[in-house]
């Protein structure tokens, strides 16, 4: 092995290098978005764990987790504090406990890491990439999944954005994790004199960046020739009010008063729940708005739905999203619901308890897969609430049946934070891997028009009631990766994992 001179430095030096390249990868993503510490953060972790014997690797990555986790999702503190009625000790340890429960992911990963590379340095070098994205894939699904911070996400205003359409966020998870083990195989290499060898892991690595922003030029889809006229309210409504039925037809007077000059528009676009009632108690004010739409327009909102379900023989809510107009069909009932905002896990046993198990509308129940895209006129619309649009999968797959992505957010729950500079990176992320354009419509902003290239090309600024005007396009045809999605990289991770043992790869 190299000369590591963390080999003899004491371990809490170790765990604190590890929380420092945890929380680096943070920076990688908005509201910052430097996304070339990706493979330095990698490098790092890398060149700190390559010496830990395995029994070390549990606590090495679990500490990169919470150096990654605590300092990327703190918005969630602001959800349980400031709106989930909870004093502040209790929304800190709540806190501390997401971090420290879903850090065991990347704690369990380097364990498995350890296991597989034993003590072969190349072995290791080679499994650490795969090892990563194989724990952002298990927690992208685990007890309903937290698909947030994949490092990928930072290239979409990186050199690696043209693999997004190919190979998705993990693919380019993946090169930037295997950049970071090429960083230190060529240190390892030049310490070993073996400058053929460093020789060709860098041309390789040097390859996989270059081709980026040669992918990048190619148009995976076909745009529409003619634009459709587009506008986005944005309410700005407290969130301490949003349920409050004092309140119910300010917020509605609010929105009709914000759509009075776009009536005439192809697609109109409400964000979640604007119309904070259920479907059947909405019907006056969904006979208004289609009185008032012009002759094919359709809006489309965010409204709380009540119905009968088959699956649970019963009358359930659901968070949904309708398309109104005369050439307009469509209800979507959102499918990836978030825990403790729309449902509570154990709910017999925490309801009562605090109230942040107690937040309004937190008894939602999870659409049926498959449901079909809203339909405006000839154009379909694959919908996408809130958090749904984390879901890479999730979203080009749906992409399949439609000619642009729509989400809808109310990210007033995370405040002034970094939480809604993050969804719409991810917002982003799913434009330029399904080649559509993405129409994001939120209660206080982000509210954007997202090209097919991931670019934002209108915004309305946070925390500001405005209205968004602008041209979007229709695409047909299908990316590479909503053919595949992330089976081909999975695949890819599955051989290496299986092949790159002992008997493969021996010690030296």
């Amino acid at each position: 092995m190299a000369n590591n001179p963390l080999a003899r430095s004491p371990l809490w030096v170790s765990g604190l290098l590890l929380l420092v390249a945890g929380a680096s990868q943070t920076l990688t993503l908005s509201p910052w978005e430097w996304w070339w510490l990706g493979p330095i953060s990698m490098a790092l972790i890398v060149f700190t764990i390559m010496p830990l014997a395995t029994r070390h690797l549990f606590l090495a990555g679990w500490l990169t987790g919470v150096g990654l986790y605590g300092s990327g999702v703190t918005w969630i503190y602001i959800s349980i504090s400031e709106h989930g009625n909870t004093s502040t000790p209790i929304a800190v340890i709540l806190m501390a406990l997401f971090v420290a429960g879903v850090a065991i992911v990347h704690g369990l990963a380097f364990w498995f890491w350890g296991k597989l590379g034993k003590d072969s340095p190349a072995r290791r070098l080679i499994l650490f990439p795969a090892v990563w994205v194989l724990a952002d894939w298990v927690r992208g699904w685990l007890l309903t999944g937290f698909p947030w911070l994949y490092l990928g996400t930072a290239h979409v205003d990186g050199p690696l954005a043209g693999w997004a359409p190919v190979a998705g966020v993990h693919g380019i998870t993946l090169i930037v994790a295997g950049s970071g083990s090429a960083l230190y195989a060529l240190y390892w290499l030049f310490q070993a004199r073996r400058r053929t060898s460093a020789g060709v892991v860098a041309a390789l690595t040097l390859a996989l960046w270059l081709a980026g922003p040669a992918l990048n030029r190619i148009q995976w889809t076909d745009l529409a020739e003619e634009p459709l006229s587009f506008a986005a309210m944005q309410g700005n409504i407290p969130q301490q009010i949003k349920w409050d039925p004092d309140f119910l037809r300010d917020q509605l007077v609010v929105y009709l008063g914000l759509t009075e000059d776009d009536w005439n528009r192809d697609i109109i676009l409400w964000p979640e729940t604007a119309i904070p009632i259920t479907q059947d108690q909405a019907g006056p004010i969904i006979e208004h708005i289609a009185s008032e739409l012009g002759a094919g327009s359709t809006l489309v909102t965010g409204i709380p739905w009540y119905t009968f379900s088959d699956r649970r023989e019963d009358y359930t809510f659901h968070n949904s999203i309708m398309a109104i107009g005369e050439d307009a069909e469509g209800v979507y009932h959102k499918q990836k619901l978030v825990p403790f905002g729309e449902y509570v896990p154990l709910e017999n046993w925490l309801r009562g308890l605090i109230g942040f198990f107690d937040l309004p509308m937190s008894s939602f129940s999870r659409g049926p897969a498959y449901q079909a895209p809203l339909e405006a006129g000839d154009t379909k619309l694959t919908p996408a609430i809130c958090y749904e649009v984390a879901y890479p999968d999730f979203v080009a797959f749906s992409a399949r049946r439609g000619n642009m992505l729509v989400t809808i957010s109310n990210d007033g729950w995370f405040g002034d934070s970094i939480g809604p500079h993050q969804h719409l990176q991810m917002a982003r992320m799913r434009a330029l891997e399904t080649g559509r354009y993405m129409l994001r419509g939120t209660n206080n902003g982000v509210t954007a028009i997202i090209d097919e290239k991931g670019q934002v090309t209108e915004r309305i600024p946070q925390f500001e009631r405005a209205v968004m005007r602008g041209e979007v396009y229709s695409a047909s045809g299908l990316t590479p990766f909503m053919n595949t999605g992330s089976w081909p990289v999975l695949t890819l991770v599955a051989i290496l994992i299986v092949f790159v043992r002992v008997r493969v790869i021996p010690r030296n």
